[in-house]
Order: C-alpha cells, then sequence, then structure tokens
C-alpha cells in the first residue's frame, strides 16, 4: 500500500490516487530496467509505504515536470545507497562486507546524477501516453523542497551483497493536481458529418498528404549544438589569444540548443557516446511553420 502523508496521518488504510499511483509505478519500472541494463543483473524495486528517516547526508534531486503536465517532484536518497548506486554505473566492485561506509564521493555523485538522467530520460517516454502528451523531465542536484508533499512513496530493493537500496519520491501538490486533471474524460473530437453529397470534417483538423513531402525526406541538413552566446566587443574579439576564457551566458545546467540552419528546433542535455558528443533531446520546440511559410 502506497500512503499520502494527508490522507494516511487520518486514515492509514487510504491508497494513493490512480493517477498518481500509476505515475510512481513507471517511474519504478524505468529505475528497474535502466539499472538492470547497467549491472547486467536483474533489479526488482518495491513500492514501500514505510518512508526514509530523514538525514543531513541526503542526497536530493529536484525533477522539474514540463510538456503535457507541469509541476516538480523530488527524488532523495541516502547517501550509502546513492553511492552503491553510482558504484554501478561506474563498475565498480561493493567494498568488503563490514566496511564502514565513509559517505559518498564528488565522483559518485556526478555518476549518481548520470544514472537518474537515464532513468529520467527513460520515464519521460514512458509517461507520455498517460498523460495524453509529451512528457519533459529536467533533473538536476537540489535540496530539500520548500513545498508540502502531496504524496510519499519510497522504492526499495536489496543488492546482490543484501544491502538496502532506497529512492523516496515526494510529488508536489502542483504536479498532483496536473495529473488528476489528465485522467479525466477528454472532449472528444467533433464527428463527421455526412450529407448526400459528402462527407466534411473541420477545416482546422485538415492535414497535407504526406506524399507532399516524401521527395524531400532525403535531403541531408546539418544541425549545430548551440552551448551559450555572449556579445563581445570588438577589441575583446580582437585580444583572444590561447588560454583565453570567453565565459557564456548560460549556467551549467542549461539545456543546449540544436540549431537548423540558424533556427532553434530543440534543447536537451549533453551526453557522451563512444567517445562522442551527443544530445539527450528533453524538449521539441513547436515545428508548425509561421501562417506567411509557403509550406
Amino acid at each position: 500500500m502506497i500512503e499520502t502523508p494527508n490522507a494516511s496521518a487520518n486514515n492509514p488504510g487510504s491508497e494513493l490516487r490512480t493517477d498518481l499511483r500509476n505515475w510512481c509505478e513507471a517511474w519504478k519500472t524505468c529505475l528497474q530496467n535502466v539499472l538492470s541494463q547497467v549491472s547486467g543483473q536483474p533489479s526488482v524495486f518495491e513500492i514501500s509505504s514505510e518512508l526514509l528517516a530523514a538525514a543531513d547526508a541526503d542526497v536530493w534531486y529536484a525533477v522539474v515536470v514540463g510538456g503535457a503536465v507541469h509541476g516538480e517532484m523530488t527524488l532523495r536518497l541516502p547517501a550509502a545507497s546513492g553511492a552503491r548506486l553510482a558504484r554501478k554505473l561506474l563498475g565498480e566492485t561493493e567494498p568488503a562486507a563490514g566496511t564502514a561506509f565513509e559517505g559518498i564521493t564528488a565522483e559518485q555523485k556526478e555518476a549518481l546524477e548520470e544514472l537518474l538522467r537515464q532513468i529520467a530520460g527513460t520515464a519521460a517516454t514512458a509517461l507520455a501516453p498517460s498523460v495524453g502528451g509529451e512528457v519533459q523531465l529536467h533533473l538536476s542536484a537540489s535540496v530539500a523542497p520548500s513545498w508540502s508533499s502531496d504524496a510519499v512513496i519510497c522504492l526499495r530493493t536489496r543488492d546482490e551483497a543484501g544491502a538496502t537500496i532506497a529512492v523516496e519520491i515526494q510529488i508536489s501538490p502542483a504536479l498532483a493536481t496536473e495529473l488528476q486533471t489528465k485522467v479525466q474524460p477528454r472532449v472528444q473530437p467533433a464527428s463527421v458529418t455526412q450529407t448526400s453529397d459528402s462527407l466534411s470534417t473541420p477545416s482546422s483538423t485538415a492535414s497535407p498528404a504526406p506524399a507532399s513531402y516524401g521527395r524531400l525526406m532525403d535531403v541531408g541538413l546539418e544541425v549545430k549544438l548551440r552551448f551559450g552566446t555572449r556579445r563581445m566587443l570588438l577589441r575583446d574579439v580582437l585580444a583572444l589569444s590561447a588560454g583565453v576564457v570567453v565565459e557564456l551566458d548560460n549556467t551549467l545546467h542549461s539545456p543546449v540548443d540544436l540549431l537548423l540552419d540558424g533556427r532553434l528546433i530543440a534543447q536537451g542535455e549533453v551526453v557522451v557516446v563512444d567517445g562522442k558528443y551527443g544530445l539527450r533531446v528533453t524538449d521539441v520546440v513547436d515545428p508548425t511553420p509561421a501562417a506567411t511559410s509557403p509550406i
């Protein structure tokens, strides 16, 4: 059974709403799948109503949700759980039994964040059908949230050595409200009206025949990544030399722009694939052409 902090206090038998349960179940499944791929060992998590005890060393991550739904959630991990997950991504062996835990290192925190980003990317795809549209999940290291959680659940498992790994999910009231709205019955599209002469549909739903674009599908297009911009005085440009650092306007965790012929078409996070830079797309800019476009 999953409990919410508000409801369970007065009604210990209360359960999480279906929409919130489905959201958490999707995160659990994605966590299992990604961790199984990384470690090469099957991983099974359980949703527990036993919440985690708070500790100063806990590792917090904020997940800002955009797209079809908006809101925020957090992931909280005990430092020991975070270190165990990080070691799986880094391919490190677990310390010998009885070894005292000395805390999570900076390298392990970086690996843990990358692992959670992979899980969030998988979850974004898995959650889209349940909310009727694209889901964007932006994860970053954080602290305890300022808002009071609408729902809290804990995902637990044990590794090969029997050590507990736990991840706590807290859902903000704003996200909970949006998820509840999304499961309401949707308005059905206008029905097709049949007459003796023709079948008519609303003109706004008309779309060009795919065949009209078929001849363009094999045209090669060059895209570029833009990490940030900076306006510079001419004297500063002329003074550039090896070793000079040019500071961009984007912060470290700002989305990277994907440009097509200078036009922004998507944003995402930089990843490394087989020793090369890549982009994990987190947001696709509306591709609908302007009204004056000839296409």
